[in-house]
């Protein structure tokens, strides 16, 4: 059995991105594209306009290092209401591009200077839902259906936090308070249901916050490295990342730091 003073951090950085909308969680990322980083997007969002923004004013010439799938399922107007336009395909699409996306081949065996995203968890918990529903029409406890949602993110999270997933992964949040058994209130990433949220943090070695402050021309974007009251983060550098860093430059920032000390731990004689 191993000691501490054997072991080895990973070289990846595998980021749970948490924050309201419009904060600049996705147009955060220019700054990886920006460093030389490859990045492959599952964007169920449908929502890269402020990235290729970044992007064009930027490093224009890196934008061919972004690719993308677009992923939504497409609803119509019935009579009852707004319902799904055939069956949805946003979620098993995703499953089947997590085992191989097309001539960029499997995306576990990626190197390292790759970034996988899912943009936004928000959207791609709809999409299991929505999916699990397809599965299981005449469900007459829909907690089932719930269930088997939640089932299958918690499994897709922990794919891709696992160490044999080897490129680094984003995965972007929008955020809900929700109030705990102790009474307390805390902030958790949106998911299918209340009982999932809590357990999403858990397989992921950094959270961050990306908040926004100020209004009009003087509003202030930032990534908060350090918990507050509400919301819990956590990175693996905690003695050499700032609180909080400026946003357009945030998270190539982050990574550099967390893998700069991805060595053998040194402890004291």
């Amino acid at each position: 059995m191993p000691s501490l003073d054997k072991h080895v951090s990973t070289t990846t950085t595998k980021l749970l991105m948490i924050g309201d909308s419009g904060a600049g969680k996705t147009s955060s990322l220019a700054s990886l594209v920006e460093a030389g980083y490859k990045l492959r997007i599952l964007d169920f969002d449908n929502g890269l306009d402020s990235l290729v923004s970044q992007v064009r004013r930027r490093c224009p010439d890196k934008a061919q290092n972004v690719s993308f799938e677009t992923l939504r399922d497409q609803y119509k107007g019935s009579g009852a209401g707004v319902v799904l336009d055939g069956a949805p395909k946003a979620f098993i699409t995703a499953m089947q591009l997590l085992d191989k996306w097309g001539e960029l081949g499997k995306p576990s065996q990626w190197p390292t200077d790759t970034v996988l995203v899912i943009d936004s968890l928000t959207f791609f918990s709809q999409a299991a839902f929505n999916y699990a529903h397809f599965l299981n029409p005449g469900a007459k406890d829909k907690r089932a259906i719930f269930y088997s949602a939640q089932e299958s993110i918690e499994h897709t999270l922990a794919m891709l936090t696992a160490e044999s997933f080897k490129p680094n992964v984003i995965v972007i949040a929008h955020m809900t308070f929700l109030n705990r058994p102790d009474g307390t209130t805390k902030g958790f990433p949106i998911a299918v249901g209340q009982a999932l949220s809590p357990k999403i943090a858990p397989y992921f070695n950094s959270v961050a916050l990306v908040e926004s402050s100020g209004s009009g021309q003087s509003i202030k974007r930032s990534m908060r490295t350090v918990s507050t009251p509400l919301i819990d983060l956590k990175n693996p550098a905690s003695f050499e990342l700032a609180e909080t860093l400026p946003i357009d430059q945030a998270l190539v920032t982050f990574f550099r730091t967390v893998q700069g000390a991805s060595n053998v731990v040194k402890l004291a004689k």
